[in-house]
């Protein structure tokens, strides 16, 4: 449903989306912007990508950001990358609009020196685990990523969850969910498969997400391995999908075999959905995971490993049913939504009051 467009006026924090191409800093924003919109006045600003129910104000709008906000006494620009550092401190700096900087960093390693730069400059900064916390020389306030609960639970009848997405209700079923490439671990999802399925003849194993045109011969190179392992009927290649939740509730085991990840929401939509999760130890994982009650935790870029920790799951139902339920109330207590979104706004709070955002 068309959303209507906010009055520049009332706008007390505007998160910008710079980025055309989906990311998971827009999936970010998307998210949280409609459920914060219920609590303050929010919007985001940039290329008309985001959905219709995010509330948006156009470039235009930036010649009302000279006069402050109604009821507050600046407006607060919460960014997520270089790009929208950069205009915030023009803004502020250059143009003196009364504007305050916030950004989030999701990023796992040192920083370049231009990112340490515009990071030195913000009034506030976010870091989305604790790890990402450990790279930044700023003082920070940790926030992970918390799950629209609504949207990702366990599915009352997998049979039929399977059925809804055209796949054998009488097979179990693990997934990979993603976008397709290196990077992300694919092909040792795949690899670990091809290893594994032969043996086991009532599991099939699917791959859902999209492979940019650069990363176009590698998915050809999975399908391939697949095809020439005589697999291709069971590991099953299912595209992109906008509403990707019914397939979580299709699932018995989920595997996020990243080699690198900046935080990670899959393993956490998975888990929501009662689904037991074998990930690598990378990015936010091992904050996400209990190793040996939701899932399990394995080594990066070690096919050996990754087939090792798949295998008791794949042959203990008991096991995967209750590293499911265990892995549901974990994400129910600790990862809501709505959790993020307190905390979010507990930090415009502080800034707005001029508070510290160590710790």
């Amino acid at each position: 449903m068309s959303q209507e467009r906010p009055n520049v006026r009332q706008v007390a924090v505007v998160a910008p989306n710079f980025k055309k191409r989906l990311s998971g800093v827009t999936s970010t924003i998307v998210q949280l912007l409609p459920i914060m919109a219920r609590r303050l006045s929010i919007a985001s600003m940039g290329p008309d990508v985001l959905p219709a129910n995010v509330p948006r104000l156009p470039f235009s709008s930036l010649l009302g950001f000279w006069s402050k906000p109604v009821g507050q006494p600046f407006r607060i620009w919460h960014a997520r990358r270089n790009i929208e550092m950069l205009p915030g401190i023009v803004m502020r700096d250059v143009l003196r609009m009364p504007i305050r900087l916030v950004f989030t960093s999701a990023s796992q390693r040192e920083h370049t020196a231009w990112t340490r730069h515009l990071i030195a400059r913000m009034d506030g900064v976010v870091a989305t685990s604790d790890l990402t916390a450990s790279y930044l020389k700023v003082p920070n306030r940790v926030i992970r990523h918390g799950i629209d609960l609504d949207r990702f639970h366990p599915s009352g009848d997998r049979r039929a969850s399977k059925t809804q997405c055209g796949l054998d209700p009488d097979m179990k079923t693990v997934g990979c969910f993603g976008r397709i490439r290196h990077q992300k671990g694919t092909d040792l999802f795949v690899d670990a498969m091809i290893s594994l399925l032969p043996g086991r003849p009532g599991w099939n194993a699917i791959v859902a997400g999209r492979a940019t045109e650069e990363h176009r011969s590698f998915l050809a190179g999975l399908k391939r391995r697949v095809a020439e392992a005589g697999l291709s009927d069971r590991i099953l290649f299912v595209g992109e999908h906008d509403a990707i939740a019914p397939w979580y509730r299709a699932l018995d085991l989920f595997v996020a075999p990243q080699r690198w990840e900046g935080f990670g929401l899959t393993p956490l939509e998975a888990m929501a959905s009662a689904v037991p999760v074998v990930a690598t130890r990378v990015g936010a994982f091992p904050e996400l995971i209990l190793d040996g009650r939701t899932g399990r935790l394995v080594e990066r870029d070690r096919i050996g490993a990754i087939v090792d920790g798949l295998r008791p799951f794949l042959d203990d139902e008991a096991m995967r049913e209750e590293c499911g339920r265990a892995a549901h109330a974990h994400v129910s207590r600790h990862f809501p939504l709505s959790g993020e979104v307190d905390a979010l706004i507990g930090v415009y709070e502080d800034i707005w009051a001029g508070r510290s955002l160590n710790g």
